[in-house]
């Protein structure tokens, strides 16, 4: 399979996988119907109709299931069915382009980004620990072992939150809060 897909693409499927973030204890979808969700898209190279943002809002909850394992990988496939990938001879050489209507190209280059960090780093796309969270993570790290989207914003706050709980264990089951 030719590489199509860049660091940008990483970086829009990360976007898109988390543009459904809990802010205040509330989830939000920056790709709700509004003003909102079509700035979204324009942003980061799409059109803006809504017919692309409803296409990606398809593409990311069904690509949210498969990073949770909660879906087979072959719930993608009807998002596949028009893309393909031509060869175009250029000055420096041979050069692949995705040949997609221009409402579906964003929600296609977030597909084979997917398909090629899969390809490439099995296992470094995940969902943070923190059930709370609805984030998603790309590791690269060498050992592979980042757990959570942001080490300030979910792995300090449940490492303070088992401290708690192991203390107040330890304390009989009493707060160990001072009052």
């Amino acid at each position: 399979m030719p590489d199509l897909a860049t660091r940008e693409d990483e970086a829009l499927l990360l976007d898109l996988l988390n543009s459904t973030p809990v802010v205040d204890g509330v989830q939000r979808d920056l790709l709700d119907v509004g003003a909102e969700s079509l700035s979204w898209v324009r942003a980061r190279g799409g059109v803006g109709a809504a017919l692309e943002v409803g296409s990606l809002r398809e593409v990311r909850d069904r690509l949210q299931a498969v990073v949770r394992g909660v879906e087979s990988p072959t719930v993608l496939a009807p998002f596949l069915v028009d893309v393909h990938v031509f060869p175009e001879a250029a000055e420096t050489g041979l050069r692949w382009k995705l040949g997609v209507e221009d409402v579906d190209r964003l929600s296609s280059r977030v597909l084979l980004a997917w398909g090629q960090v899969q390809e490439r780093m099995p296992g470094r796309l995940r969902a943070c620990a923190n059930e709370e969270c609805r984030l998603f993570l790309l590791d690269r790290s060498r050992p592979n072992t980042a757990r959570w989207c942001s080490m300030k914003a979910c792995g300090n706050r449940l490492k303070a939150r088992r401290h708690y709980e192991r203390a107040r264990h330890a304390a009989g089951g009493r707060s160990t809060r001072r009052e």
